[in-house]
């Protein structure tokens, strides 16, 4: 379980690839304090630490997790956003984050607002809802939604956000992980049960 709070930026150092999946050197100051086996959000992606090393850890992403995230399209020298799993005597800052990706998104504008960045961000509708002032996650962030629209949301971010994490080298037309939020995911099971649809 996460919170959407990122910790800190990383580097995709190095992509290594074995059958389906590709194995994630990623470089980061908190690769020392790492172990085997625990977990860690990487752009909101949910991965099992599988090798540590002072400055450098590893993860695999399986193909249904490539083909379902943006992760498969990763290069080396990229940065992401880092979290690692919430503790249980830990503030939630953000909200419940499962780091289990829903949609893949595209950022389709991004406007200056004078002390904020506004982004708005496309996606197939029939995987998700948003709702005004509800809580939505983008690439591990926890972020407000300012606009709700049918297979679209905006969001407005914070210059803190915007420089302590990845969000300042995003362009227009790139793609993001999106998770919506939990009790919306419940809400829309709900709605599918009362119509009968499993």
């Amino acid at each position: 379980m996460f919170t959407g709070i990122i910790e800190q930026t990383a580097i995709v150092k190095h992509i290594d690839h074995e059958a389906g999946n590709a194995i994630f050197t990623i470089e980061s100051s908190i690769a020392s304090e790492l172990a085997i086996g625990q977990s860690v959000a990487h752009n909101g992606v949910c991965l099992t630490i599988t090798h540590c090393e002072h400055d450098s850890y590893q993860v695999t992403a399986i193909t249904e997790t490539l083909s379902r995230t943006t992760l498969g399209q990763w290069k080396a020298g990229q940065r992401i956003n880092l979290e690692r799993a919430l503790r249980a005597d830990g503030r939630l800052d953000g909200h419940f984050v499962q780091g289990h990706v829903d949609a893949v998104g595209t950022v389709t504008e991004m406007h200056d607002q004078d002390g904020s960045t506004l982004m708005f961000v496309d996606f197939d509708h029939e995987l998700g809802y948003t709702v005004t002032k509800g809580s939505i996650c983008m690439d591990g962030i926890s972020l407000t939604v300012v606009d709700s629209l049918p297979g679209a949301f905006s969001v407005a971010v914070i210059p803190h956000t915007w420089n302590n994490t990845h969000l300042s080298e995003i362009q227009e037309g790139q793609s993001v992980n999106i998770e919506f939020d939990i009790l919306g995911k419940y809400m829309k099971k709900l709605h599918h049960l009362s119509q009968g649809i499993l």
